[in-house]
């Protein structure tokens, strides 16, 4: 089936939070008490996951030869220096953009599925933080629903939540045409004021009270996804949310320090994924394809 998502309107937060949810789609893990109105909303990087996921993604092509070493060295300063300036702004966004479609332009969903799951099993599962899982599982064990909420493309983002048996994912959404990337957004990249819009989106679809809803980050550009939920939480803050959550008294919960860190290698299991580019991993893979 040939599908087309006409493009207009792609910077208004509203649309890329309503293609998000529109795009959602929920796994095999249904409550046997369900709570119809309540759900828990995870950030991924450095709230699920240690780290960026991308990072490990091109771990994972530098093993199998897509990805040269170097490529990964210059791929880690620069986010390590992204992380440890603590801010995301329009430029760093823009190319992240700009990087991820011209990636994934061209390539059929199903190979980048495939892909995207031989990695998360091999370099990514042992990074999730088995503090937050074990919040998610809370929220689980209560009967409520539990997304991720990621910039991250949302078949990366299926995977990891299939792999956590959560419920489903929010993520950001490519175009395709039968069954291949056009190397286009639907909306936007699901960050800051797209990830409260994708919440309330999927909040009306799935008749959640969002006064009963939680959510976590470590980041201060999720403070719209935290604020939009009646109990927020900070999860391995960075210092402007750390401080945020300590004037409004929201729980903190800091995985990374005083004890070493415990992290679970999750097994491998059915599930949907595709891949997200950063800028070198992109491109490197995108230039093998075309060889």
């Amino acid at each position: 089936m040939r599908r087309i998502w006409h493009r207009r309107g792609d910077d208004d937060p509203a649309r890329a939070g309503k293609v998000a949810a529109a795009a959602a789609e929920t796994t095999d893990t249904i409550p046997s008490e369900p709570d119809l109105t309540a759900a828990a909303f995870f950030d991924v990087d450095n709230t699920m996951m240690r780290g960026a996921s991308i990072y490990y993604f091109a771990r994972g092509l530098a093993a199998r030869k897509l990805f040269t070493l170097r490529d990964l060295a210059l791929f880690a300063v620069g986010q390590a220096a992204f992380r440890l300036r603590g801010a995301e702004n329009a430029e760093h966004i823009s190319t992240a953009k700009e990087a991820a479609l011209a990636f994934v332009a061209g390539q059929k969903v199903e190979d980048l599925v495939r892909l995207c799951e031989e990695i998360y099993d091999e370099v990514m599962a042992d990074r999730i933080w088995a503090g937050t899982r074990a919040l998610a599982l809370q929220h689980l064990d209560a009967g409520q629903q539990v997304w991720l909420v990621t910039a991250t493309p949302v078949e990366v983002a299926r995977v990891i939540a299939h792999r956590l048996g959560l419920t489903g994912a929010l993520g950001t959404v490519a175009e395709t045409e039968d069954g291949v990337y056009t190397g286009r957004l639907v909306g936007n990249l699901l960050h800051g004021p797209n990830k409260a819009e994708a919440v309330r989106a999927l909040a009306l679809r799935e008749g959640l009270d969002l006064s009963r809803c939680s959510a976590y980050s470590d980041s201060h550009n999720d403070m719209p996804m935290l604020t939009v939920v009646g109990y927020p939480h900070a999860v391995n803050p960075d210092t402007e949310l750390r401080a945020h959550a300590k004037a409004e008294n929201w729980p903190v919960h800091d995985f990374r320090t005083g004890r070493k860190v415990t992290m679970i290698a999750l097994p491998a299991a059915a599930g949907a994924g595709a891949l997200a580019g950063g800028v070198a991993a992109g491109m490197a893979l995108r230039k093998h394809y075309r060889a």
